[in-house]
């Protein structure tokens, strides 16, 4: 009697021979029972999540809802005990992760096994459901399958290497091969990103699910194709700066960089037993650098990379004896019309189909009887940094809520604070600030300036001031003394020099005009003036005027003429529409 373990081989392979009837890719890989509990999990986790919970669940759901499982899809009487009421939205989530990462697992196979026995050889049913059940459930010891957790050869027993690590090495191990087989693979994707260490913890891998999803991608290809945006694409094509993954370029290059160069070998190395030894070597390198030789994951390293390399060689003598069997005295098969220069697309084939059957017989393998360190958190850090733990990673980091510790008084002070509206900076305002109609004065101007509804030349004309500066006094001492430069020829209404006649001119300033004192020495100015020497009469005007050309141009009067003396009032009202320096100028552009 054929034991269970050699059944098992005769239906994956009668599998992979004929995958082509129900599968759309040959590249299809198979979860074993470890693999198939751990997307339950996750299942669960999702399912908990969208009922309003966290992203999380029970070890002992996970059980309970593992031997439902297991029991519906190979058609067998339920368990005595109720299952979950979500258990339906479970089963869906389930098969929606084995669909999007292109993947089965063991209960699929043995249901599409009679649709798929076509050869004599092949018996028509390898083993009951039960015994498949006991299988999975870890119920039934098969010595034929090599456990990975038990060391096989004796120099082996010597080095400090426990099974939980030995287990964690060896599933990063077939997780890179994996990504070589099925790129959609997202389970061996979320153990490969971050072991080795490359600070891609949990938030980088929640932004690649992230923009996986909103791509409609697996988590390969959206890591990849963000890479490919920064390294090839232009101005146009890269990604935007706002992109979360920006934040990790270094870390997902490298991870890139890594695969590339393993796919690199993959497709240089005709020889399957050759290429599958560099491809293991090279993951062994990445996974002991920057360790000692006592360390724990370096042992298990180096142990799982000698026995990988002996199956693959193994597989590969098995596969050469099968084809040339069954080319004994047959032709060549011509080529199909869709693989004539499509060479490239098949470098590597052969290398392929070993590596996939080395991932078949691990998928063979019992399951973790330790049900704990396979779905628990607290597994062995490879990284370095975070465990390796797939719901650890799956669930994303905790984000606030939105909802503020404040007391309610403060939400609404500070709401009330962020309403009211704000003081305006006072800017500094030059003298030609009544020119300025499109702002409002400052509260200051407006006390100073009721009359703001009289608008004359000037805005806002400026308050008559009561004393006059020294500044202003000096320069009036001076304009004195220039228009009584001949003391023989003034007439008799002129005043002894050195008298003082007040402040002849003011200051220059928007907000000052000159005082009535001022006013009354013009006038006696403008009067004795008249008949004198141009020179002196130019120097009169220019002082007259105080030394500015803004000043609007008076009418030019025939000799002869006797000049009116303005009244008091009129003087007041000339003073009024007075301008100021620059003034004039300025108001014409503007009314213009």
């Amino acid at each position: 009697m054929e034991v269970l373990g050699d059944r098992l081989k005769v239906m994956v392979k009668t599998f992979r021979r004929e995958s082509h009837r129900v599968l759309q890719s040959k590249r299809t890989t198979i979860h074993g029972a470890d693999g198939m509990m751990m997307v339950l999990q996750l299942a669960m986790a999702e399912v908990n999540k969208r009922h309003g919970t966290e992203f999380k669940v029970a070890l002992s759901d996970v059980l309970m809802v593992w031997k439902h499982l297991l029991l519906d899809k190979l058609h067998l009487p339920p368990p005595s005990f109720a299952r979950l009421e979500n258990y339906d939205l479970i089963l869906e989530a389930y098969e929606s992760f084995l669909k999007r990462s292109n993947t089965v697992d063991l209960v699929d196979i043995f249901s599409m096994y009679k649709q798929l026995r076509v050869m004599a050889s092949d018996p028509e049913e390898p083993f009951s459901p039960i015994q498949l059940f006991e299988f999975l459930s870890g119920n039934m010891e098969v010595s034929e399958l090599p456990d990975p957790s038990v060391p096989s050869t004796p120099s082996s027993k010597d080095r400090s290497c426990s099974s939980q690590v030995k287990m964690a090495v060896r599933r990063v191990f077939c997780s890179y091969l994996s990504l070589l087989v099925n790129s959609k693979n997202d389970m061996a994707m979320a153990l490969t990103l971050d072991v080795p260490s490359r600070s891609l913890g949990r938030q980088a891998f929640t932004d690649i699910k992230h923009a996986a999803h909103n791509n409609n991608t697996s988590l390969f290809l959206a890591v990849t194709s963000f890479v490919r945006a920064i390294q090839l694409g232009g101005k146009g094509y890269a990604p935007a700066e706002s992109d979360p993954l920006r934040k990790h370029v270094k870390g997902l290059s490298d991870f890139v960089q890594f695969l590339d160069n393993l796919e690199e070998i993959l497709g240089e190395i005709p020889d399957p037993s050759v290429c599958g030894a560099r491809l293991v070597t090279a993951i062994r390198a990445a996974l002991v650098k920057g360790r000692s030789s006592g360390d724990a994951v370096y042992a298990a390293a180096d142990e799982t990379a000698m026995e990988l390399k002996e199956k693959i060689c193994q597989l590969h003598q098995i596969q050469k004896q099968s084809v040339n069997g069954s080319r004994m005295g047959i032709s060549p098969a011509r080529p199909k019309a869709y693989a004539v220069n499509h060479a490239t697309a098949y470098g590597g084939w052969d290398s392929v189909k070993v590596l996939m059957a080395m991932l078949d017989e691990e998928a063979l393998s019992p399951p973790c009887q330790n049900k704990a360190d396979l779905l628990s958190e607290d597994q062995p850090v490879l990284s370095g940094a975070e465990g390796t733990c797939v719901l650890t990673l799956f669930r994303s980091p905790e984000v606030p809520t939105g909802c503020s510790p404040e007391p309610l008084r403060n939400r609404v002070q500070s709401r009330l604070d962020l309403l009211k509206p704000k003081a305006r900076d006072r800017a500094i305002r030059s003298q030609f600030a009544c020119t300025y109609k499109d702002e409002e004065l400052p509260l200051n101007r407006l006390l100073e300036f009721p009359s703001t509804s009289q608008i004359p030349t000037c805005m806002h004309p400026a308050p008559k001031l009561k004393t006059t500066t020294a500044a202003a006094k000096e320069c009036c001492f001076d304009v004195e003394e220039t228009a009584s430069a001949k003391p023989t020829s003034e007439g008799p209404n002129m005043e002894p020099r050195g008298v003082q006649q007040g402040a002849a001119l003011g200051p220059r300033s928007g907000n000052v005009q000159n005082t009535g004192a001022g006013l009354s020495n013009k006038k006696r100015s403008r009067t004795q003036m008249q008949g004198k020497d141009p020179n002196k009469r130019k120097q009169a005007d220019c002082d007259k005027h105080g030394g500015s050309e803004n000043e609007p141009p008076e009418k030019k009067r025939p000799s002869g003429v006797a000049v009116k003396m303005p009244s008091k009032s009129v003087g007041k009202a000339s003073s009024k529409k007075k301008l100021i320096a620059g003034q004039g100028k300025l108001t014409s552009f503007f009314r213009v």
